[in-house]
């Protein structure tokens, strides 16, 4: 009997300020553990995560970008064949969310799917675990700005505490798959396309209510 179980390899990017908390959150997710000790990114470094998915099983291949690398030109190279991307803020630190956009913006600008579109982004707000009232005390909107900005969801996130970082990646891993199907029927009916975009965004919508 022949082994219907698939395997995808997505590449994502992890992306944000310089010590918003990017490889504290790729070191717990991948090896759950947690340091005070990590080091500033030089450029960039990568991890692999490997789930069981469904039926199928699923590697990310995780590319951790220093924060500094937004004002070089090296982040084309580094955004090639990705599929989807964290990116990070410092929730006690309302200057790393301001540049949350321009990151967004600097991504979109050097890289689309083979179908045209942007990749899917989760915002994720780190250090939750530092001040859980800092989002509404500065007043930021975050479920507004992901709408108006095009993420497909975001989470409250703490390396240190292990809070909501599966949820996102899962959340991530849901929308690159569903948008991967989408690439694939692409030839098939406009009636498939639009019950797969309706699937897509009830996904989203659960991603949006963190």
């Amino acid at each position: 009997m022949q082994n219907s179980r698939q395997e995808h390899l997505f590449k994502i990017l992890v992306i944000g300020d310089l010590g918003v908390g990017k490889t504290s959150i790729i070191q717990r997710y991948v090896d759950q553990s947690f340091s005070t000790n990590y080091r500033a990114t030089i450029g960039v470094d990568f991890a692999l995560k490997v789930l069981n998915w469904d039926s199928d099983t699923v590697r990310l291949q995780l590319w951790d970008i220093a924060g500094q690398e937004r004002f070089g030109n090296m982040t084309r190279v580094y955004y090639r064949e990705a599929v989807g991307a964290f990116i990070v803020f410092d929730i006690t630190r309302p200057t790393t969310f301001e540049a949350v956009k321009r990151w967004k913006e600097d991504l979109d600008s050097k890289l689309t799917l083979s179908n045209g579109k942007s990749v899917a982004i989760v915002l994720l707000a780190n250090k939750c675990d530092l001040n859980r009232d800092e989002l509404k005390n500065n007043g930021i909107k975050v479920d507004q700005f992901c709408k108006d900005n095009g993420f497909v969801g975001w989470f409250e996130t703490s390396a240190k505490e292990n809070t909501n970082i599966d949820r996102a990646a899962n959340c991530l891993v849901k929308y690159i798959i569903a948008s991967e199907n989408d690439i694939l029927k692409s030839v098939v009916p406009d009636s498939i396309s639009l019950q797969l975009n309706s699937r897509r965004n009830s996904n989203c919508s659960a991603c949006l209510n963190s």
